[in-house]
């Protein structure tokens, strides 16, 4: 058999259709390579108990637990058997429950004193944790071939626990790593050697040998640290791969003529850039100089200036001959955008018109709800050059959309753009336009370098003059209602004063939202305390407090099922001051520019996530008056999404909370399903807590594809590679 051959032997070959078929379809497990890369999740001890006080509510579990009592239940007038078993760790205490037929076995089986190790998913019954009809293995079985049988199928001391389904319990997966562990001799080592004996690693085979059976806890911390390295190190060569192709790529260099629109457009601004914005500014002109595409991602808090970053490279684009396209995830935002900039740019942005500027040029807006006489004058210009900017929804991705000279593509919030998407609008240049990806959603520096490896990343971290602080605080609305009416006073204050506010809720309340929201949300917050009231909705609450806390005020409502024109027409009068305060879903979170709104309410609170919040609130204060925002919340003070809202009031650093976010998160949704062919491949590594390893992989990494980019030298490496990135993560990879 050839080296590679017995990792792709598929597993119903060795393991048998049925057991194949779950691992295919429940764990995405096809060959004896995927099942050999398929992990423990950590390892019991031989002797020791799990700690049942701990158990996640919904979740599969396996526990090792002794039976403290056993008694069989009849109702139903004695026609129902219901089996009940106590078990306990000297900790906590843990229900088992089985029904009808499936009694007889565990009754006998499993009586007081006997051990054994249980899978099942955690419910709560009368207050109680249960499993329901967990199955079960003896780890003390009193029969001698039994007890051989069960401590064989549990060699050694420490038993590894597997991410399990409900098809397929932990041990199951056990005996099949059991019959394909051979093949694990055969395993092709893509680290070079240098490498792997320059940094002490273990051989491969040993390292997947040591994970699956380990014998002391020594082993498994060897074994993890070459395989946590195999897997930054074939992501970053991935990477590394990428930019170095980037870097062959031909690009028109761009750079701005002086005394163009750009130097007009610096000498209009009634202030200066802060060091952060000039600083970024020059890595950006320095990028658009050279012969192949820039790809920056620049990160910014919210408010920090992006916008008027990114213009000024666009205007630096038009300068130099070539137009720049900017995309915005919603309409919304495309129209605030579209809006603010040709307010930036006043006279400069209407090129070609009367009263226009000598060299100003044409800033159009091309989004899917125009009418058809304003859509064809947008094509037209673009297409004759006559339009230097366009700011747009996906819309500009469209067939019909075509550029004159295409040069500079900024993509707004990317983690809501597929790659796909980026990729269309980069096949629409002559040849491949620069592009700058903006977030202000704040990375840490591990996650831009795994999941955003191929591009530049400039930060900026500081906020303009004249931005206000803003005072966050938790509304525990359940334990303390005189809060929440206190809040509600607070908002009328600000009203009063003479400034606005948003109320944020949710959900919207129309009908044809109802029935999924509330499927949605009941998956959505495991954290309810069984409370399974649907989250509060915009339409419900505006009526509330119309009648009630801000009678007499001007409330309005926006939500994204509303006509295009109507939000736009609600927008522009809470701009303008005319109302004083907003009900709204998180169509606002990005992008709305109301300098006049002071105060924040967001209901629910807890339903939201940390990235999500800190965005949300960085809508207020963005004036000269300080900001307020209150999370509104009903979870229980020691619940998990109570530490994550006071996480949120207790700093305004998004850095800071994005790790939070990420930390109790993961990476599951972080990698998001824009990378989801990277994300199925990190099965060791948590992106969060292995910063040294993927910085010292991503150095290696680069080195090696300077030294030898096709990877001539290294066929182990290359095959490596290939198994990361079978076709549909090359293009993934491609297009990100």
């Amino acid at each position: 058999m050839d080296r590679v051959s017995a990792f792709d032997e598929p597993l119903k070959k060795l393991l048998g259709g049925a057991t194949a078929k779950v691992m295919a379809e429940h764990l995405d497990l096809h060959t004896v390579g995927d099942l050999l890369h398929h992990y423990p999740r950590r390892y019991e001890e031989r002797g020791r108990l799990t700690a049942l006080a701990d158990l996640p509510l919904d979740e599969h579990v396996t526990v090792v637990a002794q039976v403290a009592d056993a008694r069989v239940l009849t109702f139903n007038n004695g026609r129902g058997k219901r089996l009940e078993v106590t078990l306990t760790d000297g900790h906590g205490r843990l229900q088992l429950v089985f029904f009808g037929h499936g009694v007889h076995k565990p009754h006998k089986e499993l009586l007081p004193g006997r051990r054994a190790m249980f899978a099942g998913k955690v419910s709560v019954f009368n207050r109680k944790m249960q499993l329901a009809h967990p199955t079960y293995q003896l780890l003390d079985a009193t029969d001698a071939d039994e007890a051989t049988e069960a401590v064989d199928a549990f060699a050694g001391r420490l038993l590894p626990i597997y991410p399990a389904c409900k098809q397929l319990d932990s041990w199951r997966i056990a005996k099949a790593v059991d019959t394909v562990l051979p093949s694990a001799q055969e395993a092709v080592d893509p680290l070079p050697p240098a490498l792997r004996e320059g940094r002490g690693f273990a051989p491969l085979p040993e390292a997947l040998l040591k994970v699956h059976r380990p014998q002391t806890k020594a082993d498994i911390a060897e074994a993890r640290d070459r395989l946590k390295w195999d897997e930054a190190f074939v992501l970053q060569v991935a990477l590394a791969r990428r930019r170095y192709a980037d870097t062959q790529l031909p690009a028109v260099a761009r750079r701005p003529t002086p005394g163009g629109l750009l130097d007009a457009f610096d000498a209009r601004l009634p202030f200066t850039l802060t060091e952060g914005q000039q600083k970024v500014s020059r890595e950006i002109f320095d990028d658009l100089a050279t012969e192949h595409p820039m790809h920056r991602l620049l990160q910014g808090e919210v408010g920090s200036g992006k916008t008027m970053v990114a213009l000024r490279a666009m205007l630096g684009v038009v300068d130099a001959g070539g137009q720049a396209a900017m995309l915005a995830p919603t309409e919304v935002l495309a129209q605030q955008h579209h809006r603010s900039i040709t307010e930036m740019m006043g006279e400069l942005a209407e090129g070609g018109m009367l009263g226009g500027s000598e060299q100003g040029t044409k800033v159009v807006l091309l989004t899917g709800s125009m009418g058809v006489a304003a859509r064809r004058q947008a094509l037209l210009d673009l297409v004759t050059g006559e339009a230097g900017i366009v700011i747009g929804t996906h819309a500009l991705i469209e067939d019909k959309v075509q550029f004159h000279d295409l040069g500079l593509v900024v993509v707004d919030e990317q983690h809501r753009f597929g790659v796909e998407q980026r990729d269309a609008l980069r096949s629409k240049g002559k040849q491949p336009p620069h592009l700058l990806v903006m977030t202000a959603t704040p990375i840490p520096r591990t996650v831009a370098m795994t999941v955003f490896g191929d591009l530049e990343t400039s930060v900026l971290d500081q906020l303009p003059a004249g931005r206000s602080p803003i005072a966050s605080h938790v509304v525990p609305a359940k334990d303390k209602p005189h809060f929440l009416s206190r809040a509600w006073e607070r908002v009328r204050e600000e009203a009063e004063n003479g400034h606005q506010a948003y109320v944020v809720c949710p959900r919207i309340g129309d009908d044809a939202e109802d029935e999924a929201a509330g499927k949605k949300t009941k998956k959505k917050a495991p954290e309810d305390d069984g409370d399974k009231r649907p989250p509060l909705a915009v339409l419900e609450i505006a009526e509330q407090l119309t009648k009630g806390p801000l009678a007499g005020l001007r409330i309005e409502v926006l939500h994204g099922r509303m006509n295009p024109d109507d939000k736009d027409d609600v927008m522009r009068r809470f701009a303008a001051g005319d109302v004083d305060v907003l009900v709204a879903t998180t169509v606002i979170e990005v992008g709305v520019n109301v300098p006049n709104a002071t105060a924040m309410v967001i209901m629910d609170a807890d339903r939201f996530g940390v990235s999500q919040l800190h965005q949300l609130r960085g809508r207020v204060g963005r004036g000269s008056a300080p900001g307020l925002c209150l999370l509104v919340s009903e979870a229980h003070e020691a619940s998990p999404a109570r530490a994550r809202l006071s996480a949120v009031a207790a700093t305004l650093d998004g850095f800071e909370l994005s790790r939070i976010d990420l930390e109790q998160r993961r990476e599951g949704d972080v990698l998001g399903q824009a990378q989801s062919g990277v994300r199925s491949s990190l099965r060791m590594l948590t992106v969060i807590d292995d910063e040294e390893v993927i910085a010292a992989a991503r150095e290696e990494a680069v080195a090696i594809v300077a030294a030898d980019p096709e990877l001539g030298q290294l066929p182990e490496l290359r095959t490596a590679l290939d198994a990361l990135l079978d076709k549909e993560r090359e293009q993934y990879l491609d297009k990100g």
